[in-house]
């Protein structure tokens, strides 16, 4: 499975993306700033492909057990070989001050054209992504997410494309 974010607007304190799943847009993201050097928890992943693997000790996967149940939450969704930066997770949150470098996910979002952005819904996304993204491990599949700043990088075919898995 790959999952690709393309990010379409950087602000003074956040970047704002659109995640696709097969694809097709599947929800809205919300990431650190673009630094030129990274400050710890400030500053958004580099572009890059990324292995997805699930996480099972850390405060996010204890909270998230407690809050989903063992039953739903298998492991935190982490970025794996992120250079410059470890513990990379995807997780629900709503704006800059949750994001610690991570990746938040959210079905609505508020531009940040001229405050910072704002995703609503994050836990309805994060479950709905979740559910796609354990499914496909517990299948057996690998998991990588794409993540690139150029839309016209996929679009051109520079990068795999976003056409939708045969049905």
């Amino acid at each position: 499975m790959t999952l690709y974010l393309v990010r379409f607007s950087s602000g003074a304190d956040d970047t704002l993306g659109i995640l696709f799943l097969n694809g097709e847009a599947f929800c809205f993201t919300l990431e650190d700033e673009w630094r030129s050097e990274k400050v710890a928890g400030e500053t958004r992943i580099p572009d890059g492909e990324y292995e997805i693997e699930l996480r099972q000790y850390g405060g996010f996967h204890n909270r998230y057990k407690e809050r989903f149940g063992t039953k739903f939450h298998k492991g935190m969704l982490e970025l794996k070989h992120v250079p410059g930066f470890t513990d990379i997770l995807i997780h629900c949150g709503n704006n800059e001050e949750h994001t610690a470098g991570c990746i938040l996910v959210g079905d609505t979002v508020d531009i940040n054209r001229d405050t910072n952005g704002y995703l609503g819904r994050s836990t309805e996304a994060y479950l709905a992504l979740y559910e796609e993204v354990i499914n496909a491990i517990q299948a057996g599949e690998d998991v990588e997410i794409i993540v690139t700043d150029d839309v016209t990088e996929i679009l051109n075919g520079s990068k795999r494309t976003l056409e939708p898995a045969e049905k």
